[in-house]
């Protein structure tokens, strides 16, 4: 409770004669709480599972570049990517973000783009993780969307 206090405190003193309290004191009760859906928690697993997953096959590509296998170039970038919009994507329905359900979509379809691509060595460990971990968060967030929109 504290730290919402100090977070607020600055905001406060800004606020001065602007009426900025007013306005926060009159936020709906739903934005402050909202009550996570079974969709929402499979999504938030289904994304972290699925950044950590592309993080590891980032690195592992970038090994094999530097090795000189340059096949792996677009592997180790749609990891990236993709790592990071499942990680945004996980916090944004961790909040109940107004743009979580966009964000999962756009995590979805980055999901199928490195999962295809990964999808290519499926003799290699790392990659076969990745693959499955992408097409779990892309089924995931499809159905969080789903169950959210409206």
């Amino acid at each position: 409770m504290r730290r919402h206090f100090t977070a607020i405190a600055p905001l406060a003193t800004l606020a001065g004669s602007w009426g900025i309290m007013g306005l926060l004191a009159d936020e709906p009760k739903s934005a402050e709480h909202h009550h996570a859906t079974a969709e929402m928690d499979a999504c938030m697993k289904a994304c972290a599972r699925c950044a950590k997953e592309c993080e590891s096959c980032f690195t592992h590509c970038t090994n094999l570049v530097a090795e000189g296998k340059k096949e792996h170039l677009r592997t180790l970038r749609t990891c990236n990517d993709c790592g990071d919009m499942c990680a945004m994507a996980g916090k944004l329905v961790a909040r109940g973000g107004p743009f979580m359900n966009a964000m999962c979509e756009a995590c979805a379809k980055a999901c199928d783009g490195c999962g295809a691509e990964c999808a290519k060595s499926p003799h290699d460990e790392h990659m076969t993780r990745c693959a499955d971990a992408c097409k779990d968060c892309a089924k995931a967030c499809r159905e969080m969307v789903k169950a959210n929109a409206g």
